[in-house]
C-alpha cells in the first residue's frame, strides 16, 4: 500500500475522547441533514463552517438554497468558484429536515501568498509518504493534514514557493489549522495573512506593525480600515488583525504594503440579526467546570447540560484543538448557550479498493476492505487529481478511497465509520490498511472497525497479542494500525499482514 495511517497526525488535538464517543449513534445517511425530518425551523442566524458539498451549498451538514453570489473580497463572487473545504459564513434560516435558506453567502480567504518553510511529517514506514506538513506564510505558521482538502496540489507535493489560498481556523498555539489549500497561477502579488499583534510597538516605525514578526506597513490616506478598524488599534499589543496587500521589501527586510487592514477571522462568527449560531472550530481553552463554559473561535461557549452532547463525547473531552461543531444561541452578554455540540475530528481511517457491489445509493454508503462507510452530508468527497466536483455517484468505479472519520455504532451493534473526508484515488494494489479501535481479539482474530481479521503472532510488530490482549481486559481500547488483504479476493475473509500498536500521545506539539 502506498501509505500507512497514524491518527496522532489526523487529529491535530491528539485528545483521548470518551469510550461511549465510539459507541455513540448519529449521522445516518441522505440527502437531508441530520436531526428530526419534521420541517420546522431550527435556527435563524448565522452558520459558519467548511463546505462539504454543492446544489445550493452544504456547510455544517445544512444544505442552503442560494442565489448563486458569494460576498468577497479575495477574487470569489459566485457559489461556481467555491470549493470544498472553504469555510463559509452563512446567513440566514435552516430547519430541522436539513434544508436551509441562504440571505447572504460570505467568504473570506484566511492566507494567500508564497509557502516557504516547508516541513513534512512522514510515514514512519515509508519516508516518502506524507502524513502532515507545517509551513509558514509571512511568518504565520500552518499546519494541514489528511483531513485538509486540497484543490490544484496535494498533501504530497505541497512545496516551498508554491502559492496558495488557505481557509482555516486558529489553533490555540496562534497557529492555524487548515480546512482547504487551493493552488493559485502566478506570482505572490495580493498576498493576505492574520493574526495578533507583536507585543513591543516601539520595535517598528510609524505607520508599522508586526504580526508574528512579519512587518505590515500601512498609509491612512491609501489603506482602506474596514469594520470599524482604526489606527489606533494597531498600537495595542495581542489585537488580532487581517491584511491584505503587496510583498514590499523595507529597509532591508520584506514586508506586507497594507491596501486593507480589518479585524481577523473572529468577525465570521459575530451575531446575526436572528440569535442562532452553528459553526465548526478547534476548541481554543478546555471545558472549565466551575462555570461549565469552554472558549472557540472567539466566543465563549455554556453548556447547560451533559444533555448537549451529540455524539457521546462529555465535557471532559472539550480539549484545545478537538474540531467540534456547535450549534447554539447567543445570550445577552454574548456567550453562546449551547443547544447541541457535535465531533469533527475524525478517529479512524481505512485506504482501499471500494467494494463497489457495496454501494448502496439509498444508504449512502459502502464497504472498503470490510468496513462499513456511512457518508452524511457532513462528508466531503474529493479527488486532488480531478478538478471537477464530484459526489457520491463519482465513488462507483475502479478506485482507491482514502475515508477518515468517526468510529460509530447503532442500536444494532453494527459498527461502521461515518466518513469526514473521502478522497479518491487510482488503485494501486489490492491491499487494505486502517486505523481503530480494537474491540475483541481471540487466539487467532482480531476486531477492528467491526472487521475480524484473521492475525497469527507473526503479525504483530513492535508488540505482541499478549500485550493487547492485556490492554483490552483492563478495559482499555489500544488503537491499531493494520495492513491486510483479502484472500481470496471476493471472500470477505481478511488476513493481517502487519498489526501495529499506535503510540496516541505523539506529535501533539501543534496544539
Amino acid at each position: 500500500m502506498k501509505s500507512t495511517f497514524s491518527i496522532r497526525h489526523l487529529t491535530l488535538a491528539a485528545v483521548p475522547l470518551s469510550a461511549a464517543l465510539l459507541a455513540a449513534c448519529g449521522g445516518g445517511g441522505g440527502d437531508g441533514g441530520i436531526g428530526v425530518a419534521d420541517g420546522g425551523i431550527r435556527g435563524t442566524g448565522a452558520s459558519v463552517g467548511p463546505v462539504s458539498g454543492f446544489g445550493s451549498v452544504f456547510v455544517n451538514g445544512i444544505r442552503f438554497e442560494t442565489d448563486g453570489n458569494v460576498a468577497s473580497d479575495d477574487g470569489i463572487t459566485t457559489e461556481s468558484q467555491l470549493d470544498k473545504g472553504m469555510i463559509l459564513r452563512v446567513d440566514g434560516q435552516w430547519r430541522s429536515d436539513g434544508t436551509g435558506t441562504a440571505e447572504r453567502v460570505e467568504y473570506d480567504d484566511t492566507f494567500r501568498g508564497e509557502i516557504g518553510n516547508l516541513v513534512a511529517v512522514a510515514d514512519p514506514d515509508n519516508s516518502s509518504i506524507r502524513e502532515s506538513v507545517t509551513f509558514t506564510l509571512y511568518g504565520q505558521t500552518i499546519v494541514a493534514d489528511k483531513q485538509t482538502v486540497f484543490r490544484g496540489v496535494s498533501l504530497q507535493t505541497l512545496a516551498d514557493a508554491d502559492v496558495i489560498r488557505v481557509s482555516g481556523w486558529r489553533l490555540p498555539s496562534g497557529n492555524y489549522r487548515a480546512s482547504y489549500i487551493g493552488a493559485l497561477n502566478g506570482p505572490a502579488s495580493e498576498v493576505e495573512i492574520e493574526g495578533s499583534i507583536d507585543g513591543d510597538p516601539g520595535t517598528v516605525g510609524v505607520n508599522q506593525f508586526r504580526i508574528n514578526g512579519f512587518l505590515v506597513e500601512f498609509d491612512e490616506q491609501n489603506t482602506t480600515f474596514e469594520d470599524g478598524l482604526t489606527p489606533s488599534d494597531l498600537q495595542t499589543p495581542g489585537f488580532r488583525v487581517e491584511a491584505e496587500g503587496e510583498i514590499v521589501t523595507l529597509d532591508g527586510e520584506p514586508a506586507i504594503r497594507a491596501t486593507s487592514l480589518e479585524r481577523d477571522e473572529a468577525r465570521r462568527y459575530e451575531r446575526s440579526e436572528g440569535d442562532d449560531i452553528e459553526f465548526a472550530g478547534p476548541v481554543a481553552t478546555a471545558y472549565r467546570a466551575t462555570d461549565r463554559t469552554f472558549t472557540i473561535n472567539g466566543l465563549t461557549v455554556v453548556v447547560p447540560g451533559d444533555g448537549v452532547f451529540d455524539d457521546g463525547i462529555t465535557a471532559s473531552d472539550l480539549q484545545p484543538g478537538l474540531l467540534i461543531q456547535v450549534e447554539g444561541d447567543f445570550l445577552a452578554d454574548g456567550r453562546v448557550e449551547a443547544e447541541e455540540i457535535d465531533i469533527r475530528d475524525a478517529n479512524a481511517e481505512v485506504e482501499g479498493p471500494v467494494d463497489t457491489a457495496s454501494i448502496d445509493p439509498q444508504a449512502r454508503s459502502f464497504r472498503v476492505g470490510g468496513v462499513l462507510v456511512q457518508v452524511t452530508p457532513l462528508t466531503i468527497i474529493s479527488d486532488d487529481e480531478d478538478d471537477r466536483r464530484i459526489g457520491f455517484n463519482d465513488l462507483n468505479g475502479a478506485f482507491e478511497l482514502e475515508v477518515e472519520g468517526i468510529e460509530r455504532s447503532d442500536q444494532t451493534g453494527t459498527v461502521f465509520l461515518e466518513a469526514v473526508k473521502i478522497e479518491r484515488e487510482s488503485i494501486e494494489d489490492a491491499e487494505f490498511e486502517l486505523t481503530g479501535r480494537l474491540t475483541a481479539i481471540d487466539s487467532t482474530t482480531i476486531t477492528v472497525l467491526g472487521v475480524r481479521i484473521a492475525a497469527d503472532d507473526a503479525a504483530f510488530e513492535g508488540t505482541s497479542r499478549a500485550f493487547i490482549e492485556d490492554l483490552l481486559s483492563e478495559g482499555q481500547r489500544p488503537l491499531l494500525e493494520v495492513d491486510y488483504s483479502e484472500r481470496p479476493v471476493g471472500s470477505n475473509n481478511y488476513v493481517a499482514d502487519e498489526v501495529e500498536l499506535e503510540d496516541e500521545g505523539a506529535d501533539d506539539s501543534d496544539d
